[in-house]
C-alpha cells in the first residue's frame, strides 16, 4: 500500500515517498518522530484535501504546519540553507528574501476566476472590448490547466499543509482556510499574514468548513529551476479561483499575493463572492480609529489602489496637536451591518505586507518603527552593516554603510542607474508589532465604521477631497475609481487607469452584479434603521503646473480626516455643494501650523474641460466594460454629473 509519510524536521531524510494510490493514504510512520500533527486525526474534509493533493503533487514529505516558534525557526533553517533568505543581524529576526528577477510581482493577467457562465464572472464588454474587470476560465479549461502543471510538481519536496484563520478566530466574520504549499517561505508569511497553526486547525475540525487553497512554486517543464534558491515556473504561471467550490489554486510563483493566498485571494475574490451570498462586503481597504481633542473617536475604512498610500494613512502621524490615529488594518476590511444597522469591520489579516519604497521615518515612523524585528523582507537592497535599504531611506544611512541591491550586485547612491530595491519590494510584518495598533484591531464584533473613502494617484483636476452627496453617488464615485498605475502589477506606472473600488484585480464575481450588492448596502441599513456611513473621494496627489504636488501629504493628511470627522457628526455648516460633490466651506479645512503654503483656490479648483473629458472616459468605461450590467442607479448618477459639468 502507497504511503504518505509525516516527518518531523529533525528526523532522518527519507529517499522517496514512492507513488500515491488513488485509493485509501495512510498516515503509516515507521519509527519516526512525530513533533505535531497527525494526518488519520484530521476531519474528513482536511484529509481527503491533503491526499488529493499529495496524489496530485507527489511531495517527498508532508508536514502539518502547528504555527509555533521552533517549527518557524527550522523553516527559516531551511530557507537559510537553500539561500532562499539571508540574515540581517542589524535587527531582531529579521530575513531577506530575493527573488527570481521574473518572479516580483501579481500577475494579473493570468489569475482566473472560474463559473459555469461567463458572465458571471464579467460583464460582456460592448462592441468586441477587451474586458478588464477579470479573467474567466471555463470548468473545462480550469481542469486542464491544473492536469498539465500540477501532477508530480512537488517530487523532491516538502508540503506543508498550512491551517490559518482570515480575522480572529472565533469572531462571526472570520473565514478558516487549508493553504497546502511547498515554499516554506509561504508557510513563514502566511504565520504573520494571518492567525496560523493548530488552533485554527482545531476550529476548523468543528464545522469541516474552510477554503481550500493548494499552491506550487512549480517545476518547468525542463525540469530546470534557473534560480536554485527561488524557484518558480514563470513561463506557466497561473492563479485559478472556483468561488462555487471555495477553492482556490496557484501554480509557479513564490511571490507575495500569488502565492501568499489568503491575502488578495481569498480575502477579496472568494471573500467577495461569499460576502455577496451572504450580505456583507470584502474589501480592499484600510481601517483606521481617530479620536479628536474632544476625545471624539470615529473608524473609516478608504480603499487606494496597491502603493498610492494606504499603509501611509493607516499609520498616520497627525500634524495636528490632540489627535490620535490608531491602525485596525492597512489592506484589507471585511464589513458587515450589525442588528442596529450599524456597519462594522474587521482587518482578516495578521500582519502588513507593505511596499517598502517610499516609506521611511519622514512619510511613515510608525510603519519603520513596525518592521525592524520579526519581519520578512523582500527585494529589498542590502547593507554591510546587515541592514536593508530602500529607495526613500537616502537620509537615514550611514555614508560609510556599503549597498548591495536587490539582484545581489553593488550599488552606490547617486551613481547607479538603477535602483536599489525592486519598486513592488515589500516588508511582510506582523500587525501587533505596529506601536499605534488599536486596542479593538481584533475585537471578534469589528469596529463601527463612520465614513468610506475612495481615492488614488490624480495629477490633475481631482480636488484634495469631496464628500458624495448619497450612498448611490458614493458606490458611483467608487465604480468611476481612476489612479496612475502602480509597481504592484505588470503595468507601465504613469498611466491613468481605471480601478473601480481600488478592486479592479480583485472582483470575484460580475463587476455590474458587485455595484448591485453595494447599492443594497443602504436598504439594509434601513430596514435597520440606520443609515450607511458617508462616502468620500480623496486625492492627495494633485500637482501644480511645475509639477509640483500640491498638497503637503503625510501627518497632513490630518487636516483631511479632521473635516471628514466634522461631516459624520453632523457639522453641515462645514460644507458647500459643486459639480462633482461636498467640498469644505472656506475656513472649514484646518491650514494652521502648515509648513508649506497651500493654494486652496487652485486645489479645488474644478477645470471644466478637465471634467467634460473625465465624465466622457468614465461614461466610455461604462459602456465598454459593464455594458447590460450596468446598474440603472449608475447610469443616472453619471447623467446627473454630465449635467452638473456643464455648468461649470
Amino acid at each position: 500500500m502507497p504511503e504518505i509519510i509525516e516527518q518531523s524536521y529533525n528526523a532522518p531524510t527519507l529517499s522517496n515517498v514512492g507513488h500515491f494510490a488513488k485509493t485509501n493514504l495512510l498516515n503509516h510512520i515507521r519509527g519516526y518522530s512525530i513533533s505535531q500533527g497527525d494526518i488519520s486525526k484530521l476531519s474528513p474534509k482536511v484529509r481527503a484535501f491533503v491526499e488529493e493533493s499529495a496524489l496530485l503533487c507527489q511531495p517527498e514529505k508532508i508536514q502539518i504546519c502547528d504555527g509555533s516558534d521552533r517549527e518557524n525557526s527550522l523553516l527559516t533553517k531551511i530557507m537559510l540553507e537553500q539561500k532562499t533568505v539571508i540574515p540581517l543581524p542589524k535587527y531582531e529576526n529579521c530575513w531577506l528574501a530575493r527573488t527570481d528577477p521574473r518572479d516580483v510581482a501579481r500577475v494579473e493577467s493570468r489569475t482566473f476566476i472560474c463559473t459555469d457562465k461567463r458572465e458571471d464572472t464579467i460583464p460582456l464588454p460592448k462592441n468586441g472590448a477587451t474586458g478588464a474587470l477579470g479573467n474567466w476560465i471555463s470548468p473545462s479549461d480550469y481542469n486542464k490547466e491544473i492536469k498539465a502543471r500540477f501532477p508530480g510538481c512537488m517530487k523532491g519536496r516538502t508540503m506543508y499543509v498550512v491551517p490559518f484563520s482570515m480575522g480572529p478566530v472565533g469572531s462571526p466574520l472570520a473565514k478558516y482556510g487549508i493553504e497546502i504549499t511547498d515554499s516554506p517561505y509561504v508557510v513563514c508569511s502566511m504565520r504573520i499574514m494571518t492567525r496560523m497553526g493548530q488552533h485554527v486547525m482545531d476550529k476548523i475540525a468543528e464545522t469541516d468548513d474552510f477554503i481550500k487553497c493548494l499552491h506550487s512554486v512549480g517545476m518547468p517543464a525542463d525540469g530546470k529551476i534557473v534560480v536554485p534558491s527561488w524557484p518558480c515556473d514563470p513561463e506557466r504561471v497561473i492563479i485559478l479561483h472556483k468561488p462555487e467550490l471555495n477553492e482556490i489554486v496557484s501554480y509557479g510563483s513564490g511571490y507575495g499575493g500569488n502565492s501568499i493566498l489568503g491575502k488578495k485571494c481569498f480575502a477579496l475574490r472568494i471573500g467577495s463572492v461569499i460576502g455577496q451570498r451572504e450580505g456583507w462586503l470584502a474589501e480592499h481597504m484600510l481601517i483606521l480609529g481617530i479620536t479628536n481633542p474632544d476625545g471624539v473617536k470615529k473608524y473609516l475604512t478608504a480603499a487606494f489602489p496597491s502603493a498610492c498610500g494606504k499603509t501611509n494613512l493607516a499609520m498616520l502621524t497627525p500634524s495636528l496637536p490632540g489627535y490620535k490615529v490608531e491602525c485596525v488594518g492597512d489592506d484589507i476590511a471585511w464589513m458587515r451591518f450589525d442588528e442596529k444597522g450599524q456597519l462594522r469591520a474587521i482587518n482578516p489579516e495578521n500582519g502588513f505586507f507593505g511596499v517598502a519604497p517610499g516609506t521611511s521615518m519622514a512619510t511613515n515612523p510608525n510603519a519603520m518603527k513596525t518592521v525592524y524585528k520579526n519581519t520578512i523582507f523582500t527585494n529589498v537592497a542590502y547593507t554591510s552593516d546587515g541592514g536593508v535599504f530602500w529607495e526613500g531611506l537616502e537620509k537615514e544611512i550611514p555614508k560609510d554603510v556599503k549597498i548591495t541591491d536587490w539582484l545581489g550586485n553593488p550599488w552606490e547612491l547617486g551613481k547607479s542607474k538603477t535602483p536599489a530595491a525592486h519598486p513592488n519590494s515589500r516588508f511582510c510584518t506582523p500587525a501587533s508589532q505596529c506601536p499605534i495598533i488599536d486596542s479593538a484591531w481584533e475585537d471578534p464584533k469589528g469596529v463601527p465604521i463612520s465614513a468610506i473613502l475612495f481615492g488614488g494617484r490624480r495629477p490633475q483636476g481631482v480636488p484634495l477631497i469631496y464628500e458624495a452627496n448619497n450612498w448611490t453617488h458614493g458606490v458611483f464615485i467608487g465604480a468611476a475609481l481612476r489612479s496612475e498605475a502602480t509597481a504592484a502589477a505588470e503595468h507601465k506606472a504613469k498611466v491613468i487607469m481605471h480601478d473601480p473600488f481600488a478592486m479592479r484585480p480583485f472582483f470575484g464575481y460580475n463587476f455590474g452584479h458587485y455595484l448591485s450588492h453595494w447599492l443594497s448596502m443602504e436598504k439594509r441599513a434601513k430596514e435597520l434603521g440606520a443609515e450607511p456611513p458617508k462616502v468620500f473621494h480623496v486625492n492627495w496627489f494633485r500637482k501644480d503646473k511645475n509639477g509640483n504636488f500640491m498638497w503637503p501629504g503625510y501627518g497632513d493628511n490630518l487636516r483631511v480626516l479632521d473635516w471628514i470627522m466634522a461631516r459624520v457628526t453632523g457639522h453641515d455648516e462645514a460644507f458647500k455643494e459643486c459639480a462633482i460633490g461636498r467640498i469644505p466651506t472656506d475656513g472649514s479645512l484646518r491650514l494652521d501650523g502648515l509648513e508649506t503654503q497651500v493654494n486652496m483656490e487652485e486645489l479645488f479648483s474644478l477645470p471644466k474641460d478637465f471634467w467634460i473629458e473625465e465624465t466622457k472616459a468614465i461614461e466610455k468605461y461604462f459602456e465598454d466594460q459593464i455594458n447590460t450590467d450596468l446598474p440603472t442607479e449608475i447610469a443616472e448618477e453619471l447623467k446627473k454629473l454630465k449635467t452638473r459639468v456643464q455648468k461649470l
